[in-house]
């Protein structure tokens, strides 16, 4: 693109603004680890930034409008004061809408997609001189090798092992925004999680948008899943914690579910989307389980991990959903008693085959749905928070408490706990769960399991 702005002083400061899953955090962090070497800092809290990157989700509902009310504010606040930030647009907005990005917004300098934000640096100089640009390019994992090495992180980390969806559900954009299903090499993973726990990391969570989707070649040229990247993970001296997230019924298996009964490193939690308790709604949804399949999955890793949380993803509203699917739904939960659970109403996705789909269920309908639905998750991981009273466990020390001398982590079973002790951030602490709450949990220490 020919220059479109006078050219601009290098940016001192950034904020990213990052919404949505737990891939675009992840996104997030590197994005700003990428500005770092370019000797950008961080804006201390309260103050504007010289650059905002805005990173984006197309799950939200009104995606693409939410992006442009956030632009329109930082001009309008901009012209108040005199100073408009430089502004990058990334996400997956981005790689849905950049050129109409480009064309809406000319405050914008740089659009940037999921997978090529690896080149944030090179765009950053353009916009310096006064060049708007846009990358939507979806090279397969080239962006991994472009990341700068994480230096020093907290305890926990994200490690991503796989990007991109086949499955093509007729709700989500994901397939269109994050590309074909593909996996980064074993070795990379190996090499890099020993990088994290170099770096301070004591639990990884290891992302995808079906995670367990991961294929790889293990160091003998064995083809292996998840559950064998998992194995040797665990094998790694000073990692503590393994989690995974976010997983597909279709690609669970045997050997996935003998790990959670085998390795000692793979923390109790679970999280297996289903959606609807209905089959016809599940069929409409291009969703490959039934509720009868789903249960039934549940069950065998119940069998091999007795202690296991459940969560699980719901969408209500879906177009032709009646009220007996949706109590169908309400029965499923009643039936699985989930730890956790994440709920959300219906939203047309622009290009999405639900979009166009008859049966359209009226906003009030899918509100009273969705509250119906929370009310009874909200009961359940009550029960569950409830049930884990009088339990020993050890927590991972993420945080300081709002208190002197008070700690926050997160128990094997991703629960919030809370704690006095005399300890430090990534501490393992050995604590007894006393009390419990809706969405966390008070603990009485018992001592410092490892430090």
């Amino acid at each position: 693109m020919k220059p479109a702005t006078p050219p601009q002083e290098t940016p001192r400061t950034y904020r990213v603004k990052s919404f949505g899953c737990q891939m675009n955090v992840y996104d997030g962090e590197r994005m700003a680890e990428l500005l770092a070497t370019r000797g950008i800092a961080p804006a201390p809290e309260g103050e504007e930034a010289d650059l905002v990157v805005l990173n984006t989700c197309h799950i939200r509902e009104k995606a693409a409008e939410k992006v442009y009310s956030d632009i329109g504010r930082m001009v309008k606040a901009g012209a108040a004061a005199g100073r408009t930030p430089m502004i990058a647009v990334a996400g997956c907005v981005a790689q849905a809408e950049g050129e109409e990005i480009m064309a809406r917004a000319p405050a914008v300098s740089m659009v940037v997609g999921p997978q090529a934000y690896h080149r944030l640096p090179e765009m950053l100089d353009r916009a310096v001189a006064g060049e708007r640009s846009s990358d939507t390019d979806m090279p397969a994992i080239a962006k991994f090798a472009a990341l700068p090495a994480r230096k020093r992180i907290g305890p926990t980390a994200f490690l991503t092992v796989q990007e991109g969806c086949d499955k093509f559900c007729t709700y989500c954009v994901v397939p269109y925004t994050r590309g074909a299903e593909i996996s980064r090499p074993y070795s990379d993973l190996t090499g890099e999680a020993v990088k994290l726990v170099e770096a301070g990391a004591r639990e990884l969570t290891l992302l995808g948008q079906n995670v367990n989707a991961w294929r790889g070649e293990d160091e003998a040229g064995r083809v292996i899943g998840l559950a064998g990247l998992i194995r040797a993970l665990a094998r790694v001296d000073g990692l503590e914690r393994i989690r995974y997230t976010t997983s597909h019924p279709a690609d669970m298996d045997d050997e996935l579910i003998a790990a959670h009964g085998e390795v000692a490193k793979l923390m109790p939690y679970l999280h297996l989307p289903v959606q609807s308790g209905s089959d016809r709604v599940l069929k409409a949804m291009n969703r490959s389980h039934t509720v009868e399949s789903y249960l039934k999955l549940l069950e065998r890793f119940r069998a091999a991990r007795p202690d296991i949380a459940l969560s699980g993803d719901f969408i209500v509203g879906f177009p032709g959903e009646s009220e007996a699917e949706f109590e169908a739904t309400l029965s499923l939960v009643d039936e699985v008693r989930y730890a956790q659970a994440f709920s959300f109403k219906y939203s047309a996705r622009p290009g999405t085959p639900a979009a166009a789909m008859d049966g359209q269920v009226p906003r009030e309908v899918m509100e009273d749905r969705l509250k119906r639905l929370q009310q009874r998750l909200g009961r359940d991981q009550l029960a569950f928070n409830q049930a884990s009273v009088g339990t020993t466990c050890e927590v991972l020390v993420e945080r300081r408490g709002k208190h002197p001398g008070q700690w926050l982590g997160k128990s094997p079973w991703l629960q919030s706990v809370w704690f006095e002790a005399d300890a430090k951030i990534g501490d393992l602490v050995s604590v007894e769960l006393v009390q419990a709450g809706p969405v966390s949990l008070e603990g009485k220490v018992l001592e410092l399991a490892l430090t």
